[in-house]
Parts: C-alpha cells; sequence; structure tokens
C-alpha cells in the first residue's frame, strides 16, 4: 500500500528532525519512493512566531494504516513530541500525519484517511502535488491539484529547498 505522509516541526532543528523521521520512517514504516522539497510555513491554528518546516513522503509499505498511525505515534515521541489534551495545535519537534492511505477511505476514532483537513491547508497540499499532482482525492473526486487551485487558505507555504541539500 501506498502512504502520503506529512512531516513537520517548528521547534529544534527542524531539518535534523526531519532527516531523522524521514530515516526512521524507511526503516520501520516501509520505502521512501518520492521526497518533496522542505517548505517553510505559518502556523496554522495557533499564533506562533516559529515557523515550521514540512515535507510529504510518499511510502511504500506493507502495514495497515492504523499499523503505520502507530509506528508515526512513537517516532514522533522519540523525537521529542509531547502531546497536550488541552491543546490541539501548539509547537512541536515533530509532527506525522497520515494524509492519504492508497485509496482507501478509512475513518475510525485513530485515523481519519483522506485527512479530514487536507483540503483546507496549503502546507499540506503544496508538498503533495510536488510528488503527485494528478492523484484523485477519493472522497471529492478532483486531483490534488485542482484541490490546490481551489483552497482558500492564504498562509505562505515557501520553498526553501531539498531535505538533503538544506542546512539549518
Amino acid at each position: 500500500m501506498d502512504l502520503l505522509l506529512l512531516l513537520g516541526g517548528n521547534s529544534g532543528d527542524r531539518l535534523a528532525l526531519l532527516r531523522n523521521a524521514l530515516a526512521m520512517i524507511e526503516e520501520r514504516i516501509g520505502v521512501i519512493k518520492g521526497c518533496s522539497s522542505v517548505y517553510e510555513t505559518e502556523p496554522w491554528g495557533f499564533e506562533c512566531s516559529d515557523s515550521f518546516y514540512n515535507v510529504a513522503a510518499f511510502v511504500d509499505t506493507e502495514l495497515s494504516g492504523e499499523e503505520a498511525l502507530d509506528i508515526a505515534l512513537n517516532i514522533e515521541q522519540e523525537l521529542g513530541r509531547v502531546r497536550s489534551s488541552r491543546q490541539r495545535y501548539g509547537s512541536r519537534t515533530m509532527d506525522i500525519d497520515i494524509i492519504l492511505c492508497g485509496d482507501q477511505i478509512i475513518n475510525t476514532d485513530r485515523l481519519q484517511v483522506p485527512h479530514p483537513r487536507m483540503c483546507e491547508r496549503r502546507f499540506v497540499l503544496v508538498p503533495a502535488v510536488e510528488l503527485m499532482p494528478d492523484y484523485v482525492h477519493p472522497i471529492r473526486n478532483l486531483t490534488l491539484s485542482t484541490l490546490l487551485a481551489n483552497c482558500s487558505d492564504n498562509l505562505e507555504v515557501k520553498k526553501v529547498g531539498e531535505i538533503f541539500g538544506l542546512k539549518e
């Protein structure tokens, strides 16, 4: 199965954390078949002066969506992520979201795929479109490129370079 993951963080050494997370994903979840450029983005849903670095990864895995989710949550924790039950959005060292699981539609208490807010967020759509512009969203029946063109989010998403060619 193919997964589209979105990784991001705005605390600590953002590039090193992204690189470490990608290495852990490849070791524990599956082969990374594609990785977007790194994008710098403003925080979405909360006020903070520290911008995020985001990257999308296209991963081939034998795992189910829930198994991949469990591993992703462990990777986040190993990289210093502390979740708060009081605060939905906030600064973090690492966030790994499962955006797509092939053409599957998953709606459980733990996992919703396609990610329910992906179409509202340029920081998700811009790197996703870089990797798979013609992918058709299994619920909206529109390509990712079309979803990006219709996205009302106006936060800046700025390409800063390739994950292994950048220095923080």
